[in-house]
């Protein structure tokens, strides 16, 4: 069975969703998240980890960028909130949106000491559905570099599956590093909506 296209210009993605978890609450960003962002744009481990080579980026231009988050064609870019303290920890951002084919790029990146609270996989478990349940998507599809083995474990434990690697595919500190290149599809968020090793029902 064949599917049209979903719209170039797709509405879903001009909303301003509020995705609610346990640990987290995701909205969209603005302006006003860029000083509890500042750290994470700023942090030399975070941008070697994103393969970021502007570790030191210009805060006039980074405050137009988020003044100009909402209300975007072909990307979702949501601040993740931490419930119990309301503060701002990161951000999930869906981009590279491609019509014709219903595909998604992922892409997550949380504030330095935000990492091993579930925050991070919860709040990708969140876009992620989303994307597939609201949104319409089939395909979304995302890159890990072969030095960041914790991000890989979050993405495989939401259902992302490993389609192949980019060999030698960032230049850092004069050290050529693969990119693993991950993806999930429809079917199988449908299957088992982000919990890929949870036990089928009625397993003992």
């Amino acid at each position: 069975m064949t599917h049209a296209p979903l719209p170039a210009e797709h509405p879903g993605f001009r909303t301003d969703p509020i995705l609610d978890g346990e640990v987290v609450r995701l909205r969209c960003v603005t302006e006003s998240d860029l000083p509890a962002l500042l750290p994470m744009l700023r942090d030399p481990e975070a941008a070697r980890l994103t393969g970021s080579h502007d570790a030191d980026p210009d805060e006039s231009q980074l405050r137009d960028w988020y003044a100009g988050r909402r209300g975007q064609d072909g990307r979702l870019d949501l601040a993740v909130v931490e419930r119990t303290t309301g503060n701002v920890i990161g951000e999930a951002v869906l981009n590279e949106y491609d019509h014709h084919n219903g595909s998604c790029n992922f892409r997550i990146a949380l504030v330095p000491g935000s990492h091993g609270r579930g925050s991070g996989t919860e709040a990708t478990r969140l876009l992620v559905g989303h994307g597939f349940e609201v949104l319409g998507l089939h395909r979304i599809s995302l890159e890990v570099y072969a030095f960041n083995p914790r991000a890989r474990r979050v993405y495989e434990k939401v259902g992302f599956v490993t389609e192949g690697v980019l060999r030698e595919a960032l230049l850092w500190e004069g050290r050529r590093t693969d990119a693993a290149v991950m993806s999930i599809l429809a079917p199988e968020w449908a299957r088992h909506r982000g919990h890929p090793e949870a036990p089928a029902p009625g397993t003992p």
